[in-house]
């Protein structure tokens, strides 16, 4: 009998030191601070419901809600609780610079990698755009409470230690030579929403991916066999060609691309098309 109690102290000893290793691992990856690069922004002159409306289309109100005031974004149980920010808090002790390195280099105030902030489609946003969008979280009055920080279950250290859960500053500095192709000055408005608006979920090179947990994002050359009109229902309500229903996109559609124009709709498309011909050849 002596020696099954050996086995099962030696066993014991294994799973504690198991379980130290993922906690301490996983906290250094989850707390590891990153300078990042100076940013610049452009002084903004755009009309604040204009600069509100693109907020919207970048999803920004998705994540952090009506005034940016954040909410309770996920909650999956032994693998993460997670909050949306409080923007007007943040911004409050927050410089404009520190503001654009979180939206465009996925770095939090605090220097902290951020793990949800879609910044690999941000990273793409012009000086203007983004200043722009400082100036319009500026606006908005400083309201409701701050939030606490994400809390990460066994499982979700699992997957962080294994690199299912990536920072955004790793996925930029992976995918820095990584962009969709230039097809032009014809589609290059529609080049620039596509980056900004569609890398997230479709992936940087727009090759399709997981865009969530058991969520596949198609490659979006399938946008090229939609006409005009199918294509405008497809942003505006979530409705694709053949009429079912898409989890995803059903959301995203209504919530932030149904405040896109027409005409940035039709740019998107004409991009999209382009694309779906020269991957076809």
């Amino acid at each position: 009998m002596r020696w099954l109690k050996r086995i099962g102290i030696a066993v014991l000893v294994v799973v504690v030191v198991g379980v130290r290793f993922i906690y301490i691992a996983s906290h250094r990856m989850l707390s590891r601070k990153v300078t990042g690069h100076p940013e610049t922004l452009a002084a903004s002159n755009l009309p604040l419901a204009e600069a509100a409306r693109r907020a919207r289309t970048f999803g920004c109100l998705d994540c952090h809600g009506e005034g940016l005031r954040g909410k309770k974004f996920v909650e999956i149980p032994q693998v993460v609780t997670m909050y949306a920010p409080n923007i007007t808090r943040v911004a409050a002790r927050a410089t404009d610079e520190q503001l654009a390195r979180a939206i465009r280099q996925g770095i939090g105030v605090d220097g902290r990698s951020l793990f949800i902030m879609p910044s690999i489609s941000y990273r793409n946003l012009t000086d203007q755009e983004t200043g722009d969008l400082v100036r319009y979280i500026r606006s908005l009055p400083v309201s409701g409470a701050d939030h606490p920080l994400p809390s990460v279950g066994p499982l979700g250290r699992i997957g962080v230690i294994q690199g299912k859960f990536e920072a955004q500053p790793d996925v930029i500095a992976a995918s820095a030579d990584r962009r969709i192709p230039d097809l032009g000055p014809a589609t290059a408005a529609g080049r620039h929403l596509v980056e900004t608006h569609c890398s997230d979920c479709h992936g940087v090179t727009l090759e399709g991916g997981e865009a969530e947990p058991g969520l596949m994002a198609p490659d979006l050359s399938i946008a090229g066999a939609y006409n005009d009109p199918a294509f405008l229902r497809l942003l505006r309500a979530g409705v694709p060609a053949d009429g079912r229903q898409m989890k995803l996109m059903d959301k995203v559609s209504k919530s932030a691309f149904s405040h896109l124009t027409n005409a940035e709709i039709a740019a998107i498309h004409a991009y999209l098309k382009a694309r779906a011909n020269v991957v076809a050849d």
